[in-house]
């Protein structure tokens, strides 16, 4: 005997993206309005360098509001993106008495989006979470798109789930505690965003780049905005990367390898300027793009303070092995999605963006490099 378990549903998980200054209120204000239903027990997860900077005000504001806040807090870097993390901030959430009826909120970087949302999308078998991004790698990249994960030894970013917040919030005000090497990193996603699908950025960026350095307002307002408007775009045509919103992953096939092997010595945007110089040249042997168009991507990277060759003391063997462990290999197989000159992607057949790499021919690009 047979039964049929029909459990066809149509979910809405649109949500809002606010770009602003100084947003708690507004955060606060958005939760008392039901953005989270009627929760009033709220998980706050962010890490040891944002908690001595802004948990403050934002736990006494949810308080003053009528919410039960609880702060958790872990290691700042990327080395807390992983499960023992995890697993930490569930124990510690079921310790404090948290159950299904509560919320999370990720008030932090991309490491604290990361790890935050994956948790809310297991805990309880899932519960509402709220991004409040606090550096421009964060509002670039981790917390728009619903890409939750942890890195294990073995690869990056491939255990986790796609989790979409209720709202992220994007504060440009706290910009300015950022150190000058985290706003090179966060440039370099701002860079590939230029490259992959937005000519305009690009062109803005060589014209205003170090203006970034200065927390320069108008600056600051046209990257964030650009940058969320060129992820939505893909993501809404592709949520869960069954083809195009590979895209999104230009110059991370070397970038995440290279930050690993690393041991993290260097930034994840750091990794993937590199990674970004590292497609282009290899693009250029292809003939996807021209070496005047190359120069500009390493000129570029190099104007956000980025490097745009591999340090000396990355084992070029090791980091050939690592590439291996890309979300993008399929059957044994190197895959590298290619930008087309500036503002464009390489697609290589319907709904295909990925194009087969040998290992000789990525082995020669990083010996040059």
């Amino acid at each position: 005997m047979n039964f049929n378990v029909s459990l066809k549903r149509v979910v809405d998980d649109s949500y809002d993206i606010e770009i602003g200054y100084s947003l708690c209120d507004a955060l606060v204000s958005d939760l008392s309005a039901g953005l989270c239903g009627s929760r009033k027990r709220l998980a706050v997860i962010t890490d040891d360098t944002v908690e001595k900077l802004y948990a403050g005000e934002m736990m006494q504001k949810l308080a003053d509001a009528g919410f039960a806040p609880e702060l958790f807090v872990i290691p700042s870097g990327e080395k807390s993106k992983t499960r023992q993390m995890k697993e930490f901030l569930e124990d510690s959430m079921l310790e404090k008495g948290f159950r299904r009826d509560c919320a999370v909120i990720a008030l932090g970087g991309g490491v604290v989006t990361d790890l935050a949302g994956f948790t809310a999308g297991t805990f309880g078998r899932g519960v509402p979470f709220v991004n409040y991004a606090t550096t421009l790698l964060a509002a670039a990249d981790a917390s728009v798109g619903g890409k939750t994960a942890v890195d294990t030894p073995l690869a990056t970013n491939l255990i986790g789930l796609f989790n979409q917040p209720k709202k992220v919030y994007i504060d440009i005000g706290t910009w300015k505690t950022l150190p000058k090497q985290q706003l090179s990193s966060g440039l370099a996603e701002t860079i590939k965003h230029g490259c992959l699908g937005d000519k305009e950025l690009f062109e803005y960026l060589e014209k205003n780049i170090e203006k970034v350095f200065d927390c320069d307002k108008d600056v600051c307002e046209y990257i964030s905005q650009h940058n969320c408007e060129v992820k939505y775009k893909v993501v809404m045509q592709d949520e869960k990367e069954s083809g195009l919103r590979e895209v999104l992953n230009l110059g991370h096939t070397v970038g995440r390898a290279i930050e690993t092997v690393s041991d993290y010595k260097l930034l994840h945007g750091q990794a993937v300027a590199i990674g970004l110089c590292a497609q282009a040249r290899l693009g250029e042997s292809l003939g996807f793009i021209s070496q005047e168009n190359v120069r500009r991507v390493e000129d570029l990277c190099e104007r956000a303070q980025l490097p745009v060759r591999i340090p000396d003391y990355i084992d070029r063997e090791k980091l050939l092995d690592k590439l291996y462990t890309d979300k993008k290999v399929r059957d044994g197989k190197l895959r590298f999605v290619f930008q087309k000159e500036i503002g464009e992607m390489m697609c290589f057949g319907e709904n295909e963006y990925g194009k087969q790499i040998t290992r000789e021919q990525i082995a020669e690009i990083l010996r040059e490099m």
